[in-house]
């Protein structure tokens, strides 16, 4: 069974400025990476098949393909890992989510579906977002 991570995504404002970031990360170090402090204990059920999911101004908005966990020692002696995710954001059906801090897991049965897939497709992501804030998706 596929597991995913969720994790909060400080600093954008929008998909749109994830997406950005993540040009940027590709265009500069040819890969995506997201640093964390703490390395799942459950990889082996993530990498691949499951995603880590961006809760953006509360909201969980999209999604990345977790490719590969690449655990490291930083020059403190502090262990981390880089979780290198697929450039391609895949927006998700909009839910509420409240703040939690570092990255939890996600079970796919509460995982938001995407977009493509469900019945909001054609929701402009403003919209989406909206009714997602008031609990109607």
């Amino acid at each position: 069974m596929t597991l995913h991570l969720i994790k909060l995504c400080v600093g954008a404002d929008s998909v749109e400025d994830l997406q950005e970031w993540v040009d940027w990360r590709i265009k500069t170090f040819g890969e995506q990476i997201h640093t964390t402090r703490m390395q799942p204990k459950r990889g082996d059920e993530i990498v691949g098949e499951g995603s880590l999911y961006w809760v953006i101004k509360g909201v969980i908005q999209c999604r990345q393909r977790l490719i590969e966990i690449r655990p490291f020692t930083d020059g403190e002696g502090v262990s981390r890992c880089d979780l290198v995710l697929e450039p391609v954001i895949h927006r998700v059906q909009p839910r509420r989510k409240g703040p939690f801090q570092g990255w939890r897991y996600l079970d796919p049965k509460d995982a938001p579906a995407d977009l493509s897939s469900g019945a909001t497709k054609d929701l402009p992501p403003e919209l989406a977002k909206e009714l997602a804030e008031l609990g109607l998706l």
